[in-house]
């Protein structure tokens, strides 16, 4: 068994959030919610941050559930990609 078949390259950071806007070409920006505890008081907070992903197909809408992806710089915020969209926002 050659060794090169049986190595990955490591597991892939995911990220699951809402879209909050996608006004730009081909980027979105994602809302993500993560939850860190105090160092004094030992309660947990949740905090929250939005997120540039990169959108290729552009099938994103705002209000959609997606799960990203970290990938290499791909502008100068960009950093994340869409990997799937999990839920489908009601269109009005």
């Amino acid at each position: 068994m050659d060794k090169k078949e049986t190595t990955t390259r490591g597991r892939r950071v995911e990220l699951q959030g809402e879209v909050v806007a996608n006004k730009m070409q081909k980027t979105i920006s994602v809302l993500v919610y993560r939850t860190i505890k105090h160092e004094k008081y030992g309660k947990y907070i949740k905090k929250s941050s939005v997120i540039k992903a990169h959108d290729e197909k552009q099938e994103c809408k705002v209000g959609d559930t997606v799960v990203i992806y970290e990938t290499r710089p791909l502008s100068k915020t960009k950093r994340w990609a869409l990997s799937s969209v999990l839920k489908t926002a009601k269109q009005v």
